[in-house]
């Protein structure tokens, strides 16, 4: 395993020097500061917290905690949870800006209420061994150290140091409550305890690694600047703050290890955000702590290819290519990609993050990662005007690119916009879907990817398969012999062959299915994807030995279906028009090719080698769904009536 970070990590602790004290943004006494924020910017945070003015926080109940064991439930709790960290943040915002003290009691019944609770992490994350079965409840003498509780830790540590002197003013006690909570919670179960996401030796890792050890970075750097440390921060000189940096330092290589040269997020733009992104952010608060010792890292083909993955499969406004369990509404990029764009030396990653920022205006502040991060929301806060004004005279232009690593094609033009995934099941997040293909038109979803459903306990767990959403089925896919795609790294594309200068990717199909254990050995399934630039369509060949194949499309629109030619030489003729080769000799049992055509949208489809057998409605009652789609999907469903399939997109 490379050891980027680690190296530089010995390197700076061999040199003997003193860390340097993280202070980020200005503290709630640095008045000048905040006033000096733009005026509209003030008003809007300042309504923000008016809004949780009085906030009554939830009580979060032991059986709202077990819910999630004995009716697989995820959302009765955490809805409570995260209700009360929104409303937290919101306030804390307020009263830096205003600086009046108007908000400080319910930011302190917040406090009380994070700290009184028996445990940060949520139900679903119960366990001290990765995918070990989650314990009922909570062991309040052994805290987990999770994606939340570490959230929660960066959370109180922001307060602390955005209000201490505030907070000390109506009672010390609350600070030292805040301290002590840290220390047990967060402090001495990072020194002490190896979670799995710490990373060991080869085990694979996921976007927990970035996340979690990003925010414990905060929380303790946070809590090391403040006026009065924990004392497990403080003791032997700090030795204890060195033993977090070399061990962060250890668990951002384990993290490294697993993505490729070319950069790419096997889950999804959605999850960037907490792997990338979240990586850039434990790098930059090494970087401040030892005076530049990480800053070159971040100027490596490896870690500027992961910056500028976001902005590569980036469709329109706020669609994304999305595959797993990321949704095509990833949300918008802001100050955390600008800044990532602007440590790794790429302005056209910046503008991307500065217009997006832009277009969301003030509404940013509402979204979930600002809504849920402190740190987050106080870094846009005083870099606001810097992304806002940023202009460096370019348009960031996207570009045809193959990911190697994870089997993702995208090609475009002013018009289409295709990702093509090859590659195997055994992406983190994964769905069954190797080989599917996602289109978009004039920034409109033409054949889309449709995500994944609130999580429940079942999302992740033996039975995930068992959720539609994950099955190749539901995927622009075929089912051959009556069979989906399997789940891991064996079920993959084979013989993948990629030609940039024909936007052409090939890939063996049949070895993601479990064909051989059903007794067809023997079947090929060859996909041939081509984006033909010069007429503006998309070319999809499938070629096939099998006689039993029923081919999948989930489109955003509607299908409307368009009267066939009747006429077989008006068909031939249709067919080369159409940029549809001759058909080849059809083997007994098979029907006449003959061209059909369907309406999505503003979209053609025009395919040959099937006959319709339904066009299904799917409905989006699912919460989480909801946020990515406004209304029903719909399901062509064809099944395969020659060796060849032939479909055409413009």
């Amino acid at each position: 395993m490379e050891m980027y970070f680690r190296q530089q990590a010995e390197a700076f602790l061999n040199r003997k020097e003193p860390l340097r004290p993280f202070r980020p943004f200005p503290r709630a006494r640095e008045r000048e500061k905040y006033e000096a924020l733009p005026a509209r910017l003030r008003k809007k945070l300042v309504a923000m917290g008016e809004e949780c003015l009085g906030f009554s926080y939830p009580p979060i109940r032991a059986t709202d905690f077990m819910a999630f064991q004995r009716r697989g439930n995820r959302t009765d709790y955490e809805d409570l949870y995260f209700e009360r960290r929104h409303a937290l943040n919101s306030l804390v915002v307020a009263e830096c800006t205003e600086g009046s003290g108007r908000f400080l009691d319910d930011i302190i019944n917040g406090i009380f209420a994070l700290c009184e609770e028996s445990a940060w992490q949520l139900p679903a994350h119960n366990s001290y061994e990765r995918d070990a079965a989650q314990n009922i409840l909570p062991d309040a003498a052994r805290p987990i150290l999770d994606l939340f509780a570490c959230e929660t830790g960066a959370q109180l540590a922001c307060i602390h140091y955005l209000l201490e002197e505030e907070l000390d003013k109506v009672c010390p006690h609350i600070t030292k409550r805040i301290r002590r909570e840290l220390e047990t919670r967060i402090f001495l179960p990072y020194l002490q305890e190896h979670f799995w996401w710490m990373g060991r030796d080869g085990e694979p890792m996921c976007n927990w690694t970035p996340w979690c050890t990003q925010n414990v970075l905060f929380a303790v750097f946070l809590c090391a600047a403040s006026h009065t440390a924990p004392a497990c921060l403080t003791e032997q000189s700090g030795e204890n703050c060195r033993t977090v940096l070399k061990k962060a330092a250890a668990s951002c290589d384990c993290f490294l290890k697993d993505y490729g040269e070319d950069g790419c997020c096997d889950e999804g733009a959605q999850y960037y955000r907490h792997a990338g992104l979240c990586l850039d952010g434990a790098a930059e608060v090494l970087n401040r702590v030892t005076g530049g010792a990480f800053a070159r890292l971040l100027l490596s083909d490896k870690i500027r290819n992961m910056a500028a993955y976001i902005f590569n499969v980036h469709v329109e406004d706020k669609y994304y290519f999305n595959f797993s369990d990321c949704s095509p509404i990833a949300g918008r990029a802001g100050v955390r990609e600008y800044l990532f764009g602007k440590r790794t030396g790429q302005p056209s990653l910046m503008q991307f993050a500065a217009e997006d920022f832009r277009a969301a205006g003030e509404d940013i502040f509402s979204d979930e990662s600002h809504r849920l991060n402190l740190f987050y929301r106080m870094q846009a806060v005083f870099c606001y005007e810097e992304v806002m004004t940023f202009d460096p005279g370019i348009r960031p232009e996207h570009k045809d690119i193959y990911y190697p690593s994870v089997g993702l094609f995208l090609v475009r033009d002013s018009s289409l916009c295709l990702a093509v995934k090859a590659g195997d099941n055994n992406d983190s997040h994964n769905h069954n879907d190797t080989g599917s293909i996602t289109l978009y038109k004039n920034g409109r979803p033409v054949l889309a990817d449709i995500g994944v459903e609130s999580y429940t306990q079942k999302t992740f767990s033996p039975r995930r398969y068992e959720i539609w959403t994950m099955q190749s089925g539901y995927h622009n896919l075929p089912v051959i012999e009556g069979l989906e795609q399997h789940e891991g790294e064996a079920y993959c594309a084979r013989d993948v062959e990629v030609h940039p200068a024909s936007s052409t990717i090939s890939m063996e199909l049949a070895g993601a299915y479990p064909l051989a254990e059903a007794g067809h050995p023997d079947i090929s399934y060859v996909r041939k994807v081509a984006f033909d630039k010069e007429h503006s369509r998309i070319l999809l060949t499938d070629t096939t030995n099998s006689q039993n194949v029923v081919l999948n499309f989930i489109t955003y629109d509607r299908p409307k279906i368009t009267e066939p030619d009747s006429d077989p030489e008006s068909a031939a003729s249709s067919r080369q028009s159409s940029g549809f080769p001759a058909p080849l000799s059809q083997p007994a049992g098979f029907g006449p090719g003959r061209r059909h055509a369907l309406e999505i949208g503003d979209a053609r489809m025009d395919y040959q080698g099937a006959e319709l057998m339904e066009i299904e409605t799917l409905p989006i009652t699912d919460k989480r769904l909801q946020t990515a789609w406004d209304h029903d999907l719909y399901r062509i469903r064809l099944r395969m009536t020659d060796r060849v399939f032939r479909l055409k997109i413009c």
